[in-house]
This record gives C-alpha cells, structure tokens and sequence, in this order.
C-alpha cells in the first residue's frame, strides 16, 4: 500500500512532456516530474520514490531522498519563520513546518532542532514537531535489560542524552555513562541499561561484563601501588578524564572502585583514593 510520507515501490503508468503519472493504489495517481529522473522510464517499469504533498497540497513523487519520513525523528535545522510556525529544511523543494503548537520552547532560525514527522488528521499534511514525548512512548514496554538497541541522540539536559530507542521510545543515557563525545543528531548502537520503576529507561553505551569490571578493579589496585597508594581519581571525577586514562565509562568506573571499597582494599574520599595498608 503506498504511503504519503515514505518510500514508495510505484508502477509507471503512462508518459507525457513533463514526466511521468504513477500508480499508488488508494492515493490514486501521482505525477513524477521528468527532472527528477537521470534516465528514460518505460511505461510498467517500477521506480521508487518518496510521497509527499507540493505547494499545491496534491500528492506528488520524488526520486530525491529527505531527510526525515513519516514517523521518525531527524535533526534538521530552522530556515525561516513566519505568523504559522517555523519552517526547516529536510532536502526537499518545500519546507517542513513545525506549528506553533508543536514548539515547547522558542525556536530561532539557522540553529538545528530534533524534529518528529507526522501527518495531520485535519488537513493531512506532513507536519513536524518538537514535543518528542507526544508521539513517543517514555515507558517500557518489552525492552529487557543488556538488549542492544538502535540510538538516536535527540536532547541534552542536567541529567544526560535523551535518545529515540529503535524509533519507538525515549530514554535517559546518563551522564556518568557517557565516556566518548557526542553530538545531537548521531545515530549510535548502545544497550538498556535498566528499567526504573516507573517504567522508564534508563540507557549506556556499553555494557562491560563481571570479568571486565574485575580486571579494571586489578588495574585499578596495580596503579595505585606506583603512584604512593593513592590518586585524585575519584567516582566524582569527569567521565571524559577517567575514559582517557582507563577506557571505560565512568559508571564502570565507579562499579570497580565500589567493589573494591566492598573488599576493604581502598578507601574513598571526595578527593581521592587510596589504598589500605
């Protein structure tokens, strides 16, 4: 079934001085402009293009790909503003508007917003929006601990990154989890980390098993007797100074020294720690 907003697997139907008419079932039939094509279509040949609406609000196809389709988020930046809404470039002739209704906060041109796309119950447009958690689902459903997921880095806050799980849901990596740069708008691979009890989630980067948090913990204890017993390393410490000294990320980080707190073989300050004699 073709679909306005997505790529479309579409049949030509017929040619004419300006391009091509193509079947999409319940949509009816679209027009394809020939500038959009590098060669010769034959009529009843498949080509693929994406649906949407042009200027003059009827269906229309393009071989170009946008930056966002139907359902899903992209970081796309503001191009203009008007008394309607905010407008943004998503690679396609006309802009995608964001309503004011759909702003929780105020938007400036020429700086890059996470942006959700769906379509209008009333007019049927493509419309985007910022109130992520309107259209995306903050609570757990069936993601299971250790799961590897598909991220996408939507926010920044106090906290850490809010990120889209696998198109469907948001969740918090927190900052003592984060231990290489990232950016908003990057797509990574990364794990739940756990379900809180309220049913959000709670995401990390990598998930190091028991016999890696042991060896950090021996590395841990073989460094501090070089360096006198002690090291103003400590689980307060940044996340990006303890991933270029140990290569883990501070939760890990702070796992191992806990540990070995347990065991009674370092103690801990705000400052420093350093090893029982």
């Amino acid at each position: 079934m073709a679909l306005l907003g997505k790529n479309n697997l579409l049949t030509v139907l017929e040619k004419n001085n300006h391009g091509y008419i193509l079947e999409a079932g319940h949509l009816g039939h679209v027009f394809l402009s020939d500038k959009w094509i590098d060669k010769s279509l034959e009529v009843n040949a498949k080509v693929e293009v994406f649906l949407y609406l042009d200027t003059n609000d009827e269906i229309a196809a393009t071989t170009l790909q946008p930056k966002i389709q139907l359902h899903e988020c992209a970081y796309l930046k503001c191009v203009d503003m008007n008394k309607i809404g905010a407008f943004f470039d998503w690679g396609l002739p006309k802009d995608l508007m964001v309503p004011y209704a759909e702003q929780p906060y105020k938007i400036y041109p020429d700086l890059y917003y996470s942006v959700y796309m769906y379509q209008d119950s009333a007019s049927k447009r493509l419309v985007g929006s910022l109130k992520l958690s309107k259209y995306l689902n903050e609570f757990n459903t069936d993601f299971k601990p250790k799961q590897a997921v598909d991220l996408f880095i939507v926010g920044k806050s106090q906290l850490g990154y809010k990120a889209i799980i696998n198109k469907t849901h948001l969740g918090l990596v927190h900052h003592s989890d984060v231990f290489k740069p990232v950016r908003l708008g990057q797509n990574v691979q990364g794990f739940i980390k756990d379900i809180r009890a309220d049913k959000k989630i709670n995401l990390c980067f990598n998930l190091p098993d028991s016999k890696q948090l042991g060896s950090l913990a021996s590395r841990i204890l073989e460094d501090l007797k070089q360096n006198n017993g002690q090291s103003n390393m400590t689980d307060a410490s940044a996340p990006a100074e303890i991933y270029a000294k140990w290569n883990v990320s501070k939760g890990s980080y702070k796992k191992a020294l806990g540990a070995l707190y347990k065991q009674k073989l370092i103690t801990l300050s705000k400052t420093e720690i350093k090893l029982v004699e």
